[in-house]
């Protein structure tokens, strides 16, 4: 079946920047920029939490495979964008077509997991806390890190192994900006019965269900913070929590958007700044807000650029 498909379409056609005639130079720079910021803003992040001793705690072990996650994230759609922007031609071969959006698909659900396996975590942390180095120690974290990518891995080969059922009859407009199941489904030929029938099962266990774990750590968290009497104890609770809630609400709040639309669709312009919101703006807001907001983090980082003058000024010297 896979071979009969790539006989009718060889390759498809993204619509999603169709109704931007002129000023491609500047969308390329702006998502050049965006980008750049985004692998290097998480690598930054990753980079200090492996030099760092003071960031090798589980919280920070799990947020160094967000930062993992962003660049994966972003580097699946972001790169063909630029190419096609170069090339001024917004095409994608069916093979690359596949295959970016198992990547995708692989990634943005193993994100899911890992931020239920960070609420976990900091449930553990602020409601058991003298039970915590046991609940959290490093083969539970290695288990519970791995296990994010298998989850992630298995539930975008369920979906790229029925994609590759779907028949095209020749129909080669996709209405997005990169290849994502929804607007695959919209153009296939055949029935996507099975296919829709998948995906709002896995999202019950993909999407929801770390959502649901997610919802009820904050529920016991919530309820500890405010049992704590010192208002000390109660702004230090709530700091460690805060970045990690934040990041929650924009990943669920774009991926609510971006698969949950109405039956009758976003107008294509929408879907576009969608889509860009929550493969492409979001994987370079998570550095930001916990570098920005994480104490720990601005400090481990002047220390790293205190570091780096310390060495720039003894070259300097010799």
């Amino acid at each position: 079946m896979g071979v009969k498909n790539q006989t009718q379409v060889v390759e498809f056609v993204f619509l999603g920047f169709s109704g931007i005639s002129h000023g491609h130079t500047y969308l390329f720079l702006a998502f050049l920029a965006i980008y750049l910021v985004t692998v290097l803003g998480n690598l930054m992040i990753f980079t200090m939490i492996q030099l760092d001793s003071s960031l090798h705690t589980p919280m920070y072990y799990f947020l160094s495979h967000l930062s993992c996650f962003d660049i994966c994230i972003s580097s699946v759609t972001v790169p063909k964008i630029l190419v096609n922007f170069l090339r001024q031609q917004q095409t994608i071969s069916y093979n690359e077509c596949m295959a970016q959006m198992f990547f995708l698909i692989s990634f943005s659900g193993a994100e899911a997991a890992l931020l239920a396996v960070m609420a976990y975590d900091r449930y553990a942390a602020i409601c058991k806390p003298l039970h915590y180095s046991r609940l959290m120690n490093t083969k539970v974290c290695t288990v519970l890190a791995f296990a994010t990518w298998v989850w992630g891995l298995l539930n975008s080969t369920l979906h790229t192994a029925l994609s590759f059922k779907l028949d095209f009859c020749g129909v080669n407009q996709i209405h997005h900006i990169f290849c994502d199941l929804p607007p695959l489904m919209k153009i296939a030929c055949n029935d996507a019965h099975i296919n829709e029938l998948a995906l709002h099962v896995a999202s019950i266990f993909v999407a929801e269900g770390p959502f649901a774990i997610i919802v009820f750590s904050y529920a016991f968290i919530l309820s500890s913070i405010l049992k704590i009497r010192s208002t000390t104890g109660k702004r230090k609770a709530f700091s460690t929590c805060a970045s990690h809630v934040i990041v929650v609400f924009i990943y669920y709040g774009n991926a609510l958007l971006n698969y949950n639309r109405p039956s009758a669709g976003y107008s294509l312009a929408t879907d576009t700044l969608v889509s860009t919101m929550y493969c492409i703006i979001t994987p370079m807001l998570n550095p930001l807000i916990y570098s920005l907001r994480n104490k720990e983090v601005k400090a481990a980082l002047k220390k790293a650029v205190d570091s780096w003058r310390k060495s720039e000024h003894h070259h300097s010297i010799s």
